[in-house]
């Protein structure tokens, strides 16, 4: 879940001597109240702790703020999935403050995709126990020429349009509504006529383009292998670009997506690269789970060692 804008101010103010400030999403309910106090409870006593809930971007950017002003705590843990890591990295991206902080994640929920990618683990207490562990590792952002960032994983074409046409489903439906729209948008929306770019050099493939995935992390939607030869720390963007969009082929990408072997695909073009430019016809992005306006053209960069993160040793590749 991502902060949303337009709620009341945090009034408390921080405190020079804490070690950590954990964060979490205030309209997450009890299972963020409940994944803090499992926590604290792993770290009270090796670490001094402030606890802050917010419920906005503004009340978010205001308690980094303070931090910042009272030269607070040096590492600030997100209690929360990728939304809540997506809009921590934006506020101090937004401030110029991303080399400022040491970053922890205790996960929260059911998609923690980046989590995955960088070997955190999902149950609160054994992250906390990672965190006493971790050692300090820099991870790269993903930012776009709007000044988006994205920590996980962009994309565009059929699986952002599937994420608008669950919409109406998913107060009905849940987690299945997803399944919904995906299955609704499968069948109905059309490939996308838009041009790759990657370093200025054009990403060629056969038809109309299904979908276009940039990853800093590997996984989207719970554990799918978007993009599965991604790695935060390495400097570049790894791209993917389907062209399997006649309705047979959708299915069998499909099914190639879902166990992480759609890049041996004939109808699937890899590149690797610092720059990646997307322009043609109307397009959403699905940045870190949040889907943006419909666009014509995007242009992302990445920033090398852009985060300092908590983290433990690199998973194998």
């Amino acid at each position: 879940m991502i902060w949303r804008r337009g709620c009341t101010r945090v009034v408390r103010r921080l405190s020079a001597v804490d070690d950590f400030l954990l964060i979490s999403n205030a309209k997450a309910g009890t299972a963020a109240e409940e994944a803090v106090e499992a926590a604290v409870g792993v770290l009270r006593g090796q670490r001094t702790i402030r606890v802050v809930a917010t419920e906005s971007l503004e009340q978010l950017s205001d308690v980094l703020a303070e931090r910042a002003a009272a030269k607070g705590p040096g590492t600030v843990v997100v209690v929360g999935g990728d939304g809540s890591l997506h809009a921590v990295a934006q506020v101090l991206h937004d401030r110029g403050e991303t080399r400022d902080v040491v970053l922890g994640l205790v996960p929260l929920g059911t998609g923690n995709d980046f989590a995955r990618t960088v070997g955190v683990v999902p149950d609160p207490e054994a992250a906390a126990q990672q965190l006493l562990a971790a050692e300090e590792r820099d991870v790269d952002l993903i930012v776009d020429d709007a000044g988006g960032v994205v920590v996980n994983a962009v994309h565009l074409g059929l699986g952002a349009e599937a994420g608008v046409a669950a919409k109406p489903w998913k107060a009905r439906l849940g987690p299945l509504g997803y399944v919904v729209g995906a299955v609704i948008s499968g069948f109905t929306k059309p490939g996308k006529d838009v041009a790759v770019r990657v370093d200025g050099k054009p990403v060629r493939g056969r038809g109309r383009t299904l979908q276009v995935a940039l990853g800093n992390g590997r996984y989207v939607g719970g554990g799918t292998a978007l993009v599965p030869q991604a790695d935060p720390s390495d400097g570049l963007i790894d791209v993917e670009v389907s062209f399997a969009d006649p309705i047979m082929r959708r299915l069998s990408y499909a099914i190639s997506l879902r166990f992480g072997v759609q890049d041996k695909r004939d109808d699937v073009s890899q590149a690797r690269g610092s720059e990646v430019h997307v322009r043609g016809e109307e397009f959403r992005c699905n940045a870190d789970g949040e889907i943006g306006d419909p666009v014509t053209e995007r242009t992302w960069h990445v920033e090398p060692a852009a985060l300092r993160m908590l983290l433990p040793p690199p998973p194998a590749l």
